[in-house]
């Protein structure tokens, strides 16, 4: 049984039901951009080999623990608007760009796929963000957060391509 809102005012009103509904797809949907990112950094981080390469793996690695701690935060603002944080049933893969390549010392493509990566959650970020303008501040606020993150992983693969390229 969905809980009924008690707000008068505000996302969480009988009112705003609609433009809430709205917003949880958004949230949705940016949760399983992180869940995928976070199943393609774990993967390219252990599968990348070599000197050069190791500098991009625990790159890798350690943005796994930030993207994972943004999915966690889209699943309990999901919750806190009356929506359901999606399971496993409902996950679709999007990210053919940033699958572990054979060659393991290939580093450019998979620092090129983060860069779409970042690109394409910074694009569906702002969505949110416009979305959520004039009515629901507080996912504004946690969004534009998660946005800054987004934005400097976006900034250091830009740089570690140009050191490559």
């Amino acid at each position: 049984m969905r809980t009924q809102s008690r707000v008068a005012t505000g996302i969480l009103s009988d009112a705003q039901s609609a433009k809430r509904e709205e917003i949880l797809e958004l949230l949705r949907r940016a949760y399983w951009m992180e869940m995928e990112t976070v199943m393609s950094y774990l993967a390219n981080s252990e599968n990348l080999d070599g000197i050069r390469a190791d500098e991009i793996a625990e790159a890798l690695s350690e943005d796994v623990e930030e993207e994972l701690g943004h999915a966690r935060r889209f699943a309990a603002r999901i919750k806190e608007l009356y929506g359901t944080p999606p399971g496993s049933a409902g996950f679709a893969p999007e990210q053919t760009y940033l699958q572990p390549l054979e060659d393991g010392a290939d580093v450019v493509p998979v620092i090129e796929g983060v860069i779409q990566a970042e690109k394409g959650a910074i694009e569906h970020y702002l969505r949110i963000i416009e979305a959520c303008d004039g009515v629901d501040w507080a996912t504004q606020d946690m969004v534009i957060e998660i946005l800054r993150d987004e934005e400097s992983h976006l900034r250091t693969f830009e740089r570690y391509l140009r050191e490559y390229a």
